[in-house]
């Protein structure tokens, strides 16, 4: 009798143990499931920051390249001022930092940026030339974008519109 009592025990003990394991390994995943969830979502604030620094930073220097390129005739005078706008555009865009949450993406984004930068840099030397065209400095602008939209994808956001945000 007691060794059935002792065997009836011990499978119950079994049972038990067995079900608390399970919900153990159930609780682990979700934690994992969120932790994951988690990294993504932070991820999003540090990149949505990022950019809109950038964008803050290029529209507190573009306004003299803004005004020559919507300009049907432009001055003279606007070209000169025009391409000082697109050189401190490129300096001061390549001075932001990438925040530390960024790490995994931070290739990507200095990528992308370099584009920009690039683009900026080919406008600000196109405009010291008599007869400028900016064509190929905007289709770098547009690539540097497009990097960027994918990058946000990517952190599931959707893509900026850094064209119309600096223009």
């Amino acid at each position: 009798m007691k060794n059935l009592l002792l065997s009836f025990i011990a499978i119950t003990l079994a049972i038990v143990l067995s079900a608390c394991g399970g919900e153990n390994k159930e609780a682990e995943q979700d934690t994992a499931a969120k932790e994951g969830a988690s990294e993504e979502t932070n991820i999003k604030k540090p990149l949505v920051q990022y950019y809109m620094g950038m964008v803050k930073t290029i529209n507190e220097h573009d306004a003299e390249l803004n005004a020559y390129e919507q300009a049907e005739e432009p001055a003279s005078d606007m070209k000169a001022a025009a391409s000082s706008s697109a050189a401190a555009v490129a300096e001061e865009v390549q001075k932001l930092e990438i925040p530390e949450e960024l790490k995994e993406q931070k290739a990507d984004i200095e990528n992308a940026v370099g584009d920009i930068i690039s683009s900026y840099e080919m406008k600000a030397e196109e405009l010291e030339k008599d007869a400028p065209a900016l064509d190929e400095a905007n289709e770098v602008f547009a690539q540097g974008v497009a990097k960027l939209g994918t990058i946000f994808e990517n952190a599931g956001l959707q893509k900026p519109g850094l064209a119309k945000e600096v223009n």
